[in-house]
């Protein structure tokens, strides 16, 4: 039997208060009514989550795990619910956003300047910078960006996943070949984004299990922006790992050619983030909503 998302709710509260008793009082009903929750959670999972002494509550490992993920499913939740309640509120003032340059200009512009016409109070200064920002130093109210978030003093809400892909001109590899497998891809010029984590030269691969591995390639071109990569990939100069949406109207034209689809596994989140507070502005939780729904709205670009 599947566990019912309240008493998950439950189980991160009680972490949160760090008592059974609080927890009980917060949702009117008794502690031997939360005990039992929590003791059936645990039944149906097959695991122990908490350890319980008369003095504190402490997490096993599952325990540890499912309460991060069961925090995410709430905060998700009650975005949602605070997104719907908030629909036909006027939002105002001025709101700074920081984006990345590829999805500011392909559909954050658009997106973020459609949200004020819907909201005529409201202004939104955008930046694009592929930089991590300071928010709190430079006074931004909301941040779209990719990758893993680091500083625990910021709140990142998972919106859509990236997917990358390799591909060349039809000419490059008429030229030199088409790879069959990855580690073909060693015989060929590659192009580096320098702005991963990992190195520009160490792209992500697809094993047959699902399970991803890292192969160093090598070439004469590397680059910090992904539009100047796409561009000496479009002059035939070797074969590039790019996010979809950056390539997919020329691999729609035929002008680029995917290249080992079964193997790629570069796939990157993107979230929005914010300084950590109980209950953001209204209008950040609007704004983060109306920015998922343009992603889902062309996720096949994606």
């Amino acid at each position: 039997m599947t566990p019912h998302i309240d008493d998950l709710v439950l189980f991160t509260q009680i972490i949160d208060h760090g008592s059974f008793s609080k927890v009980a009082e917060i949702n009117k009903i008794t502690k031997s009514v939360v005990s039992k929750r929590i003791s059936k959670l645990e039944q149906q999972l097959g695991v122990q989550l908490i350890y319980r002494t008369t003095r504190k509550l402490t997490l096993t490992e599952p325990g540890t795990m499912l309460y991060h993920r069961a925090r995410d499913i709430q905060q998700a939740a009650q975005s949602a619910f605070d997104a719907v309640s908030s629909y036909n509120e006027v939002l105002s003032g001025t709101m700074r956003v920081s984006v990345p340059t590829i999805s500011g200009e392909l559909l954050l512009a658009d997106a973020l300047s459609d949200f004020c016409q819907k909201h005529p109070g409201l202004n939104i200064e955008m930046s694009m910078d592929n930089h991590f920002v300071d928010l709190v130093a430079d006074h931004y109210d909301l941040v779209i960006r990719t990758g893993f978030l680091e500083d625990s003093s910021l709140i990142a809400r998972h919106i859509f996943n990236s997917r990358w892909v390799i591909c060349a001109t039809p000419d490059y590899l008429e030229k030199h070949g088409c790879p069959q497998t990855p580690r073909a891809l060693l015989r060929h010029n590659c192009l580096g984004y320098t702005q991963q984590s990992t190195g520009p030269f160490d792209w992500l691969f697809l094993r047959h299990t699902n399970e991803t591995y890292t192969l160093k390639v090598s070439g004469n071109f590397s680059a910090d922006n992904a539009i100047a990569l796409k561009k000496a990939t479009l002059a035939g100069n070797g074969i590039a790992y790019l996010p979809t949406c950056l390539v997919y109207d020329e691999l729609q034209a035929g002008k680029l050619v995917e290249v080992l689809p079964e193997h790629a596994g570069k796939v990157v989140g993107i979230y929005a983030v914010y300084p950590y507070t109980k209950q953001p502005p209204r209008r950040t939780q609007a704004l983060i909503e109306h920015i998922r729904e343009r992603y889902l709205a062309i996720k096949e670009r994606f």
